[in-house]
């Protein structure tokens, strides 16, 4: 800050005034995070999603999704994923002019090509030109689990993801 200089008292002042800033206090919820991570280890959502680097690559990192996300938005992106897609997983589904079809998520797009990211982690690069059909969209890869979870595992696996911020 130009021509206003501060004590380190007071830089560290207002460096705990911001870091407070994005703080919310936790409402109790219902659920057990130990039994979350075990519903998340059972369910398979370590082949899609990467938390402190382990895990597969397709979906999004899961390492800090607790001071990221509220406990409604992982309720809904659990039971109806397509209700809002995060920036950078559209799903991309593209049949090459000698007919292979090919599904995988967005990383990049521009007017001549396309990159993206199968469900083994590859990352390939195409030229527009080489589809026969090519389509980017707003749904993901991740299925519902409305139908494949009781109340109380969906109670617990949301409080695991709360439990998430980011730490080792």
């Amino acid at each position: 800050m130009p021509g206003n200089a501060m004590s380190a008292r007071e830089t560290w002042q207002v460096v705990a005034f911001v870091r407070s800033l994005g703080r919310v206090k936790r409402e109790p919820l219902p659920g057990n995070a130990a039994r979350g991570a075990q519903v998340y280890e059972s369910v398979g959502c370590a082949a899609c999603h990467t938390i402190r680097g382990r895990g597969g690559p397709v979906g999004p990192d899961l390492t800090d999704v607790g001071t990221r996300s509220s406990p409604a938005y992982l309720r809904r992106a659990i039971l109806d994923p397509d209700s809002d897609v995060p920036s950078g997983f559209k799903q991309v589904r593209a049949v090459t002019r000698e007919g292979r079809r090919i599904t995988g998520v967005l990383v990049n797009e521009d007017t001549f090509s396309i990159q993206f990211r199968d469900a083994g982690g590859t990352l390939s690069s195409y030229f527009k030109e080489e589809f026969a059909e090519l389509a980017t969209d707003r749904r993901t890869t991740m299925p519902s689990y409305r139908a494949r979870l009781e109340p109380t595992a969906l109670d617990d696996l949301v409080a695991y993801l709360v439990s998430l911020e980011g730490t080792p």
